[in-house]
């Protein structure tokens, strides 16, 4: 049923889904005019505001951008090859691969989803290149994995809410994470959505004559060439020791940073796969000819997020995302208001695709709702994470860095997550109003 149910969404997303910086000219036209038209922002205002918010992101651009470079890198080492290699070797058939793949993906995705988007990436790579698999496929169940993310241990709504002195601390003071993280409700629809998700992609697995194989030669890495030093730059550019010593270095700062007792941010992971990579490449030569490879796959993420910034300014600034939640919690009661409040967060990650900024923007309006209706705030508030992470999978901002690393392109995974934005809704909806 599910695979009957997938083949015309992969037809429809190959035939009408543009590429993801049309789609994002095109957010960006509709955010424009649903302010004009429903905010009373005049068009002048509204490309002013557009404008100023545009450079916001470059700091988070940047983030992203490393998140593949630093990751390809990584995988570019030879020990993390063979790592991948012999992890690979638990799959045997076409089918094994993918639940393989998905259950990867949701793991790591779990405990961290920058190391979630990198590791399903690079590892459906590797199994591309040993298993005769739909490669689309594959590349769509690394991405799946992403749907745990706000519900995990690097989840920005619950981790800003249990932090002393949060910007809604007068509203829901501190919640704890066993209110929210590891809560029974969002345990369960973790637990389900690890049995569900990588069943679904193997239901969707297509026939041999329908399925795309791609070349495993396209997926290898270039060997690395050593030349002899015939000059100084050329010894220090093939210097183990140079190597080496920034590499420890890093160490020695990581293990001083999580001796402290911190915890995985974005900074950290992009800044352990640096070291790793300097380390495991043996020679900056090595590491620059890797780097050569990794940035193809950035072009997208560079041109594409200022624009999400600016939609997300629109949406911020004149109100507009605050009038999309406010009419959606207008309609709930106590009982119901973690429906709507997830749906309003799916609706305005559309336009504002970040969990951290998202949350800036609701809860000024869902927590006072909350509150006056007596509704559970660290459900309400897990809502809004769920919220985001579930138009995710449709919603190509995230997907830039698996489809970078992949050679993809967003239409070529989009159909199979749609049925995953489907049953995912489902079972996220259930987890959050009868649990």
């Amino acid at each position: 049923m599910l695979n009957f149910l997938s083949r015309p969404m992969v037809r429809i997303m190959d035939r009408y889904l543009p590429d993801p910086f049309v789609f994002v000219l095109i957010l960006t036209l509709v955010a424009g005019l649903a302010a004009v038209l429903t905010q009373g922002t005049n068009p002048m205002q509204v490309v002013t505001v557009w404008g100023d918010g545009f450079w916001s992101l470059l700091n988070f651009s940047m983030q992203m951008l490393l998140v593949l470079v630093t990751g390809y890198m990584m995988a570019s080492t030879p020990l993390v090859r063979r790592g991948l290699a012999s992890l690979a070797g638990f799959a045997n058939s076409p089918g094994s691969a993918i639940l393989l793949v998905s259950f990867v993906s949701l793991a790591a995705s779990w405990i961290n989803w920058g190391f979630g988007l990198v590791v399903g990436a690079l590892f459906a790579r590797e199994l591309a290149r040993s298993i005769r698999v739909d490669y689309r496929l594959l590349v769509a169940s690394a991405y799946s994995g992403f749907i745990v993310w706000h519900g995990g241990l690097a989840g920005s709504i619950p981790l800003s809410i249990a932090t002393e002195g949060h910007p809604f601390a007068d509203i829901t003071g501190i919640i704890p994470t066993s209110e929210t993280i590891f809560s029974f409700y969002n345990l369960a629809i973790v637990i389900a959505l690890f049995i569900a998700v990588p069943f679904v992609n193997r239901a969707m697995l297509p026939r041999e004559d329908e399925a795309y194989h791609i070349d495993p030669a396209l997926l290898e890495n270039d060997e690395d060439t050593k030349t002899g030093s015939k000059t100084p730059a050329e010894h220090l550019e093939n210097s183990f020791v140079l190597s080496t010593l920034i590499g420890v270095a890093g160490l020695a700062w990581l293990i001083q940073y999580f001796a402290a007792g911190n915890g995985l941010s974005l900074n950290v992971i992009n800044f352990l796969f640096l070291t790793l990579a300097i380390l495991l490449h043996g020679s900056p030569r090595n590491l620059l000819n890797a780097l050569t490879d990794a940035v193809k796959g950035g072009a997208g993420i560079v041109i594409q997020f200022p624009f999400y910034a600016g939609i997300m300014a629109i949406m911020v600034d004149t109100g507009l995302a605050a009038s999309i939640s406010e009419g959606l919690v207008g309609l709930a009661s106590a009982t119901t208001l973690p429906f709507w409040s997830f749906l309003s967060a799916g609706i305005v990650n559309f336009f504002v695709p970040s969990g951290g900024g998202q949350w800036a923007v609701q809860a000024p309006v869902i927590l006072p709702a909350a509150e006056a209706l007596g509704a559970d705030l660290a459900r309400i508030s897990m809502a809004v994470a769920w919220g985001d992470a579930w138009t995710n999978m449709v919603q190509p901002f995230w997907a830039l860095p698996i489809l970078g690393i992949a050679g993809l392109r967003a239409k070529d995974i989009m159909g199979f997550c749609v049925v995953h934005l489907i049953l995912s809704g489902a079972i996220i909806a259930i987890g959050l109003t009868i649990l």
